[in-house]
């Protein structure tokens, strides 16, 4: 396989190019997108073949969750169930932004998607023109770095290509990304909630809801 790259101009996003990435994802492929963060893979979470697919790309261990991005609250509420108050208040507070929140995850998200947890993290990308292809793919994505594993993520389409290329479908290059760390992990399963992973958000900004 060939990986195209589709090089885009400025956060303000190409609406071709949005339409050529939209149809890949739909037709069952497996692209790398930015983030505020790092390039990411994605994948539409509900086809089982693209998220196997995404498993043996990054040569990851199939009981291991896949994070999945989201451009709503009310997309978040259709993939979870019984979401506590509190994730309300964090979200307004934290998204869109580089904060994973954990929920518990509706029985129509894949086993292969959960890991087999019960749950799911979630999170509404800063990045202007992630959220673009949300809208147009109009499901979530997974948003699992662009990475074999093992292996450092990917800042630039370059490092993409080096680790990735010939293996997925196509590349969105905006270029290098701002980040110099991954998103940072709540999960809001527990009481308080437990920082799973200190990433671009500071344990300390959610110390509020970490603390007993």
């Amino acid at each position: 396989m060939l990986t195209q790259r589709i090089r885009i101009h400025g956060n303000g996003g190409d609406a071709q190019a949005l339409q050529v990435a939209s149809a890949a994802i739909l037709n069952g492929s497996v692209i790398s997108v930015p983030t505020e963060t790092f390039y990411a893979l994605s994948a539409d979470p509900f086809n089982l073949r693209a998220v196997e697919q995404i498993f043996q790309i990054k040569g990851r261990q199939d009981w291991k969750p896949l994070l999945l991005l989201v451009d709503s609250i009310e997309q978040v509420e259709g993939i979870t169930r019984q979401i506590p108050d509190r994730f309300y208040e964090i979200a307004r507070k934290f998204w869109p932004g580089p904060l994973t929140l954990i929920l518990p995850a509706a029985n129509t998200l894949p086993r292969k998607v959960t890991g087999g947890t019960g749950t799911v993290g979630v999170r509404i990308p800063a990045l202007s023109l992630t959220r673009q292809l949300l809208r147009t793919v109009g499901v979530p994505l997974i948003g699992t770095s662009a990475n074999r594993s093992g292996h450092p993520p990917c800042s630039t389409p370059e490092q993409v290509l080096q680790q990735l290329g010939g293996k997925i479908e196509l590349v969105l290059d905006l270029g290098s990304t701002n980040g110099s760390a991954p998103s940072t992990i709540l999960d809001l399963t527990s009481e308080p909630a437990r920082l799973v992973r200190e990433g671009a958000i500071p344990a300390e900004d959610l110390s509020a809801y970490t603390s007993p």
